[in-house]
């Protein structure tokens, strides 16, 4: 699996179109999230990836980490290309809403 630190997603964000999928609960995400990013909690993951475009490239977030590497693993698993996030949002100093 392909990891991606938050600076080479900050910088990816002011320069293309990416597809940010935050892993995180629903009242986590309230606080805070990624621009543009979806928010797909990692426990409705495998009941929601029918969503995704396999021609795409997703980059998974979550709060530090964790879920996002096995949301990541999950998706690999089903063909998707994925990135994880690595350090999540305890690790993003870029823009948030």
């Amino acid at each position: 699996m392909k990891e991606i630190t938050p600076k080479e997603v900050e910088s990816l964000l002011k320069k293309e179109n990416i597809h940010v999928i935050d892993v995180r609960e629903t009242e986590e995400v309230k606080a805070g999230k990624i621009p543009d990013a979806v928010n797909i909690p990692l426990g409705l993951l495998e009941f929601r990836m029918h969503e995704l475009d396999k021609a795409k490239e997703y980059i998974m977030v979550c709060r530090s980490g964790g879920r996002s590497y096995k949301a990541s693993q999950l998706l690999e698993n089903h063909g998707f290309k994925v990135f994880n996030m690595a350090g999540g949002m305890l690790e993003w100093d870029g823009p948030t809403e």
